[in-house]
């Protein structure tokens, strides 16, 4: 233990976001290699892809936990690759709706065919065991989480 009673190597914030930065970083390299998308590309993708919907910029943040400049760059990139289009709002123009065009569907739909293959990997390193151990655990996590936002 630390001299001064503080184990960094126990603290649950450090632990869960070291593990989150190893998986994602292996599979940002799969997603890169193939796609040469940024983290916050892919993530803003995958917002669009899994909403089924139009978004404005600042939803995508909130969805994916960005800063609302990751999100305006990566708009800006998707956009140039043709895979996202943007559409004033009729009713207040200091808002732009973004939605996939359909090259940019096709990209979503073989991107998580890659995430299905990299949720499988995981599964196999892991185990099924493991794996539902750790489901349970970040969902007890995540609802203590929103209680404390939520004050109660």
């Amino acid at each position: 233990m630390a001299e001064n009673g503080f184990e960094l190597e126990t603290f649950l914030p450090y632990r869960l976001n070291r593990a989150a930065e190893f998986v994602a970083l292996r599979f940002a390299a799969q997603y890169k290699a193939r796609f040469q998308l940024t983290r916050p590309e892919w993530r803003t993708l995958a917002a669009l892809g899994s909403s089924g919907r139009s978004m404005t910029a600042t939803e995508i943040g909130a969805h994916s936990s960005m800063h609302k400049t990751k999100v305006s760059r990566a708009v800006f990139s998707l956009e140039q690759r043709r895979w996202l289009k943007r559409e004033e709002d009729g009713r207040d123009r200091r808002f732009e709706h973004l939605a996939l065009t359909p090259a940019g569907e096709q990209a979503y739909k073989e991107l998580t065919e890659l995430a299905k293959r990299y949720q499988a990997e995981l599964l196999s390193t892991l185990g099924a065991d493991d794996m539902e151990a750790l489901a349970t655990g970040l969902r007890a996590v995540e609802r203590a989480m929103k209680k404390s936002v939520a004050g109660e």
